[in-house]
């Protein structure tokens, strides 16, 4: 199987996306982005992990793993935002990205499907309406939205199952970022 992670050390992560210092506190050392990601997961701060590994993926696969962990956690097939959000992972179409772009500018900014719309809506293009002098995305914002759609969804479940289910997800990133099936199985005591 090939990696689908696009860097090779964890301290390039942090040069390429500042903003990711603002979200983990631990600094990476001369090590694997992998090797990092499990030096987080046995950290203190139980939401480190899923923001890391939000700037890892390509912006389609960071989508996609959210999504389906979002879906997990919140146990359905979802709403027009996810659905749309969905879509554009099959079909990376500027329209669907605009349609999901419009479904953010418009959502529900406490539900993580408007989060995952926004992580697609800025995953490229313009941000700016349709006609307008063009805003360019900025290449954080997928990886923020996808962060915070999944910090929501899993701070929705009850507090004895939250840190299984940030397990749940990195364990789904692992085998999805070493080129396997994105699958996450939801932790027992949340079933």
């Amino acid at each position: 199987m090939t990696s689908r992670i696009r860097f090779s050390t964890a301290a390039q992560v942090f040069e390429a996306f500042p903003s990711l210092g603002g979200d983990v506190r631990m600094r990476p050392g001369d090590e694997t982005p992998i090797e990092f990601l499990r030096r987080l997961t046995a950290g203190p701060r139980l939401f480190d992990p899923i923001a890391y590994c939000a700037y890892l993926l390509p912006r389609r696969e960071t989508v996609w793993w959210g999504l389906l962990c979002v879906r997990a956690v919140e146990g359905g097939a979802g709403n027009e935002a996810l659905r749309a959000a969905e879509a554009w992972v099959r079909d990376p179409d500027e329209a669907l990205r605009r349609q999901s772009l419009a479904l953010w500018q418009r959502g529900d900014r406490s539900a993580p499907s408007s989060w995952l719309a926004c992580a697609v809506g800025q995953s490229g293009g313009s941000v700016a309406p349709e006609g307008s002098f063009p805003i360019p995305a900025k290449p954080q914002m997928t990886a923020i939205g996808v962060r915070t759609a999944l910090v929501l969804a899993v701070a929705g479940t009850d507090a004895r199952v939250q840190g299984e289910w940030v397990r749940a997800c990195i364990d789904a990133f692992l085998r999805f970022a070493e080129g396997g099936e994105c699958r996450v199985t939801a932790p027992a005591m949340a079933k």
